[in-house]
C-alpha cells in the first residue's frame, strides 16, 4: 500500500510499505479516505515541530471506513464510518488519573512521535476512534478533528456567554476558534494582519474584526470593551510577542489561553499577572471532546464546508505542498479514494 512519509525535514516522498493489518485483538482495520493537512504537519514537514520524530508518515487528521475488526472489539462493525483521534495515553499517569490524557507523561501523537493517517490504511485500538453517522461526508466530517481542538481551547478559557473573547490570529485555527465560539453565545472580537481573513471571521461570527497592523490597536480594543479588555483571550498567533500583548491586554480576572509551540522565549511578568490575578492556560490537543462536536457536526451546528480552499488527491502532494508554500489556502484536504 501507498504512504506518504516525511523522511528529514523539507522532503516528503509517496512510498510503498507492507500492507498494514491488525496487530491486536482490540484493534480495528480501517480504510483511509480523507485526512486534512492541519499547520503542525506542515510544521513537520519544515522541520520547526520540536516534538516531532523522522522519519514519520504524518497526518492526524484523518476519516474512514472499518475494513475489520479484531475479536475482542465490541464498539465497531464492518463497514462504520469512523474518525481517529491522534493521540494514546498511558492511562496511570497523574495527568491521565486526573482526566488530562491529552498530557500523558507518555504520550504518542499519531503523525508526529508515531506514524499517522497519511496512508491507505491503518489499525488503531478501537478506544481510538468515534463513529460518524452515514450520512456525514467524510471529506467534511476531517475538520472534525481542528474542531475539537478549538472546543477545547473553549473549554480550557472556561468561555461562558456574557465573555468578550478576543480571538489573536484569524488563520485556519483562528477560524475553527471563532467558529466554535460562536456556538457560545459570547462577543468575540478578532485580530489579524491579512483583511481576507478578517473578513472571513466576520462571516464566521466575529462582531468586531481589528487590523493587527494598526499602531493605535490596543486603544481600539479597549475602546470596543468599554476600557475593560476582553475577559479572555485565546492565542492563535503563538509568538513570544502574542502572549505578552494579550496578558496586557485582558481584563481583570480574565483567562489568556495559549495554542502554540514556539519554543522561543517571552518575557513576562510577574507583577501583570498577579495584579490583575489573570489565568495564563495551555490548551493542547483536546480531551474527550469527539463526541460533542461530532453532534455539533451531525446536527449541522457547524457547517465548516467553507473553510476548505482545496482538495488534493494524496498522489498529488507535491501541488498540496506548493499551495501550503504560497500561503493562500484556509483548509486542504486530501482524498485517498
Amino acid at each position: 500500500m501507498k504512504a506518504l512519509i516525511v523522511n528529514k525535514p523539507g522532503t516528503i516522498e509517496i512510498v510503498d510499505i507492507p500492507q498494514t493489518v491488525l496487530s491486536s485483538s482490540n484493534e480495528i482495520l480501517v480504510r483511509i479516505v480523507a485526512a486534512g493537512i492541519c499547520g503542525s504537519d506542515v510544521a513537520i514537514l519544515k522541520g520547526t515541530n520540536p516534538v516531532a520524530v523522522y522519519p514519520r508518515i504524518i497526518g492526524h487528521e484523518m476519516t474512514g471506513v472499518v475494513e475489520e475488526v479484531g475479536l475482542d472489539v465490541t464498539l465497531f462493525r464492518v463497514g462504520d464510518h469512523v474518525i481517529i483521534k491522534q493521540t494514546e495515553s498511558c492511562g496511570h499517569c497523574y495527568a491521565c488519573l486526573h482526566g488530562r490524557a491529552n498530557v500523558c507523561t507518555g504520550l504518542q501523537v499519531r503523525g508526529v512521535t508515531i506514524d499517522g493517517g497519511y496512508r491507505e490504511y491503518i489499525a488503531v485500538p478501537e478506544e481510538s476512534a468515534y463513529v460518524l453517522g452515514a450520512d456525514l461526508d467524510l471529506q467534511i466530517a476531517v475538520l472534525i478533528e481542528p474542531y475539537t481542538i478549538g472546543f477545547h481551547a473553549c473549554q480550557r478559557g472556561r468561555l461562558v456567554s456574557d465573555d468578550t473573547l478576543l480571538v489573536y490570529g484569524a488563520g485556519a485555527l483562528g477560524a475553527i476558534v471563532i467558529d466554535v465560539a460562536s456556538s457560545f453565545g459570547c462577543k468575540i472580537l478578532s485580530v489579524d494582519i491579512s483583511q481576507e481573513k478578517l473578513d472571513q471571521a466576520k462571516k464566521l461570527g466575529a462582531d468586531v474584526v481589528f487590523d493587527g497592523k494598526d499602531p493605535n490597536l490596543r486603544n481600539l480594543i479597549l475602546q470596543a470593551t468599554g476600557g475593560y479588555g476582553p475577559t479572555i483571550c485565546i492565542d492563535c498567533v503563538c509568538t513570544p510577542n502574542s502572549v505578552e500583548f494579550l496578558l496586557d491586554i485582558v481584563g481583570n480576572a480574565g483567562r489568556v489561553v495559549t495554542m502554540g509551540f514556539d519554543a522561543r522565549p517571552s518575557s513576562l511578568a510577574q507583577f501583570i499577572i498577579t495584579s490583575k490575578e489573570i489565568d495564563l492556560i495551555g490548551s493542547r490537543l483536546q480531551h474527550e471532546n469527539f463526541p460533542s462536536v461530532i453532534r455539533l457536526f451531525e446536527e449541522g451546528k457547524i457547517d465548516p464546508r467553507r473553510m476548505v480552499s482545496h482538495v488534493f488527491h494524496f498522489t498529488d502532494i507535491a501541488r498540496a505542498v506548493e499551495v501550503v508554500k504560497s500561503g493562500q489556502y484556509s483548509k486542504i484536504l486530501l482524498d485517498f479514494t
